[in-house]
């Protein structure tokens, strides 16, 4: 062989042209490391932002949507803190569960510790959590689609999520539902979407079950989803007995415990609350639609001007996010077969609404910016709107309910809300223990046809009722609060027994049946 010259050897041709490539390697290494310093500050900067957007939202939204954003939280958690405040029939009936409410009862009870327990921090404190809460569910819906597309498609579906009026309108709410649908937008970011090596079974799982400890019905989008995961998992067994079973078994004991320790009996909540709204069907008390009312109502509403981008976005979006359409169609559908509907019951499937709306408006090339325009200003004016004036009456006459508690007469005062039943807060935002009475309309459990609830007796005929009822003077009530609808029909009950106007509070634009667009407050005068 030939002998090498002493000292360092030469190097063949194709040594240097690996050295080279290993070098230009490492230099794309580090380019590539940047842009995650940068997606990372770009991340704060968004969680940032939607805090801000959402703590805004809050102090924007001073309108009632539905009973239950009090009566099955705010005043439930009232009662655990204080040991005062008003448990409705549900909670007779074993229908609800302690595990939601617990949060704003800890809200409450730590205000009260630290001797800050004001009606007004107790009034905002809760909405608050809830709105940092949404902000952060927006931030990983954003992460989600980030992860299985790229930043510029997470960023259209972080601006439909910011900018959908329902949203808006219902995201910083004290309702089961709001929490239901924070929780299933956290457990989607660990969900292991076809593809996607970012999913966890057990965080998913344990996300999910924690929403069906707060209500029930947040297992009906999971159904394809978890089927899907189910069929895809080469270890099925694992996924049931590893992450499945200990996942549930945990979570339902921990609620058990928690219903244990309030009620004072071992009760399965959940499963009550399925068999008097699934199988009894007895929400149709409450109202009943036909079947297809989500599909030309429900949906195109909670939606709004998404819609035709939505649509769009399901025609465009790769096969592996069929099944997000699934679970959105699948839930409207299993909802359409009760009676009893409600917008609220389908905001759960919004976000998955949002991922296609984001992805139209990615493709849409030379009209991103009009339809981006489009959709924040069709949005802006349904948003304001609706969180600023239709409805606010129900939360501003509390703020007059609240005057008496600083009144030195207070221990004299009582009030009566002639109103539907639940139509205001009570106690939760009053905070002081006023004497306070409401129409009650409680279901017929006992299989009553000619059962007739005490709301129903009274809007029969007010005037004989209000006779009836306080024929001694003795009982009557220092304030009496109703919609102007009924002012006429009782005027001469008012006139009889002294009661003069001393308040008069815009409700709705829209008045409705029972529901009038303003609403009085009536005072007796002093003898």
């Amino acid at each position: 062989g030939l002998l090498l010259p002493r000292g360092r050897p030469r190097r063949p041709e194709a040594v240097r042209l690996r050295k080279r490539r290993s070098v230009l390697y490492g230099a794309a290494r580090g380019a590539a490391a940047q842009p995650g310093a940068g997606a990372a500050g770009g991340t704060a900067a968004l969680t940032a932002l939607a805090v801000a957007v959402r703590v805004l939202n809050c102090a924007l939204v001073r309108t009632s949507f539905v009973p239950d954003e009090y009566w099955q939280s705010l005043e439930v958690a009232h009662r655990m803190a204080f040991s005062y405040g008003h448990l409705t029939w549900e909670w007779a009936q074993r229908l609800r569960g302690y595990s939601y409410p617990l949060l704003f009862a800890s809200i409450y009870k730590a205000l009260q510790l630290l001797g800050k327990d004001d009606v007004q921090l107790l009034i905002w404190v809760p909405r608050l959590v809830q709105a940092v809460l949404a902000a952060f569910a927006d931030v990983k819906l954003y992460l989600l689609v980030r992860h299985l597309e790229n930043a510029e498609t997470a960023k259209y579906v972080y601006f439909c999520q910011l900018c959908s009026w329902f949203t808006w309108y219902s995201c910083t709410r004290t309702l089961t539902n709001t929490m239901e649908t924070l929780l299933t937008i956290f457990a989607l970011y660990y969900y292991p979407v076809k593809g996607s090596k970012m999913g966890s079974s057990c965080k998913y799982l344990t996300l999910v079950a924690l929403a069906i400890v707060i209500r029930p019905t947040a297992a009906i989008p999971w159904i394809p989803l978890f089927f899907s995961h189910f069929l895809r998992e080469q270890r099925k067994a694992d996924l049931i007995l590893h992450n499945c079973i200990p996942v549930g078994l945990v979570t339902l004991g921990i609620s058990l415990i928690i219903d244990r320790v309030f009620f004072g009996e071992w009760v399965l909540v959940q499963l009550n609350f399925l068999k008097f709204n699934v199988l009894q069907n007895l929400g149709t008390f409450y109202g009943s639609h036909p079947w297809h009312w989500y599909l030309t109502q429900g949906l195109p509403i909670v939606l709004g001007t998404h819609l035709p981008f939505f649509i769009h976005g399901c025609v465009l979006a790769p096969k592996r996010y069929r099944i997000f359409l699934m679970a959105v169609t699948w839930t409207v559908l299993v909802y359409s077969t009760l009676s009893h509907k409600e917008f609220r019951f389908i905001y759960p499937v919004l976000p998955f609404c949002m991922v296609f709306c984001g992805y139209s408006l990615k493709n849409l090339k030379a009209w991103k910016k009009s339809a981006a325009s489009f959709l924040l200003v069709s949005n802006l004016l349904p948003a304001l709107y609706t969180g600023l004036i239709h409805q606010r009456g129900a939360l501003d006459v509390m703020s007059h309910v609240q005057e008496l508690c600083k009144d030195s007469t207070q221990s004299q005062a009582f009030v009566f809300i002639m109103m539907p039943c639940h139509s205001t807060p009570f106690y939760s935002h009053v905070h002081c223990p006023l004497k306070m009475r409401f129409l009650q309309c409680p279901p017929d459990l006992t299989g009553n046809e000619s059962y007739i609830d005490e709301a129903d007796v009274f809007y029969s005929n007010p005037l004989g009722w209000l006779n009836k009822e306080f024929s001694n003077d003795t009982l009557l009530p220092s304030h009496l609060i109703f919609f102007s609808v009924l002012e006429q029909e009782i005027s001469s009950f008012l006139a009889l027994k002294g009661y003069e106007k001393t308040a008069t509070i815009f409700h709705t634009h829209v008045p409705q049946g029972r529901v009038g667009s303003h609403i009085y407050i009536y005072r007796k005068g002093l003898k």
